[in-house]
């Protein structure tokens, strides 16, 4: 039987920004289309951001100048406009209300430190049972560690337990240990698949 539900955040629980913000992005910052992401998420200092040896703000002073932002002032605006973007995709948020008495619900993301304060901010902290994100913890997905910690907080079985995310490499990890994995694409078919499978292993 599924006691737990774990998702990811990233392009889950947070919306997936459209394309035409990051042109805006780019043509604001003078940068060639279709650049600003390899240059800040292909950037060794990520990396090292998601694995808690960078903070937030570390990654972005290091990145900024990459971006064509000069100064502190500038790579500050930048990232207020950036995070100001960050939107809630409502779908996945009134799946998680539904579920939220009935299962024990948890986050498991690569993020930089300091993930709970955004779901603070967010007002959603509360809805779930554990967080469990990397750069706070020194693990990233697909380590089994990142699996094996979570599901030990939640006090689950990896078959008590389905793990949603918008990276196969994530799912098929987490299948591998034995969880339910679903593949992430819209809330609509999350929804579709979430009620087919807890039917199935009530």
């Amino acid at each position: 039987m599924i006691k737990a539900i774990i998702f990811d955040f990233g392009r889950v629980i947070s919306a997936q920004k459209p394309a035409s913000l990051f042109r805006r992005y780019e043509e604001d910052l003078g940068l060639p289309p279709n650049t600003l992401n390899t240059i800040m998420f292909s950037s060794p200092d990520w990396q090292k951001a998601l694995l808690g040896r960078k903070t937030i703000e570390e990654f972005w002073y290091a990145v900024g100048p990459e971006l064509g932002l000069n100064s502190r002032d500038e790579i500050d605006g930048f990232r207020r406009r950036y995070r100001s973007d960050e939107a809630v995709n409502d779908g996945v948020m009134e799946l998680i209300r539904k579920l939220h008495d009935r299962y024990k619900l948890a986050v498991l993301s690569n993020s930089p430190p300091g993930l709970s304060q955004w779901l603070i901010d967010w007002k959603m902290l509360d809805l779930f049972d554990t967080v469990f994100c990397s750069g706070d913890e020194g693990v990233v997905k697909p380590d089994a560690a990142a699996f094996e910690i979570t599901l030990g907080r939640l006090g689950v079985k990896p078959n008590e337990a389905v793990f949603i995310d918008d990276t196969m490499e994530h799912v098929e990890a987490a299948r591998k240990m034995g969880l339910h994995g679903i593949l992430f694409t819209t809330a609509e078919e999350l929804g579709e698949e979430l009620d087919l499978l807890l039917r199935k292993e009530h």
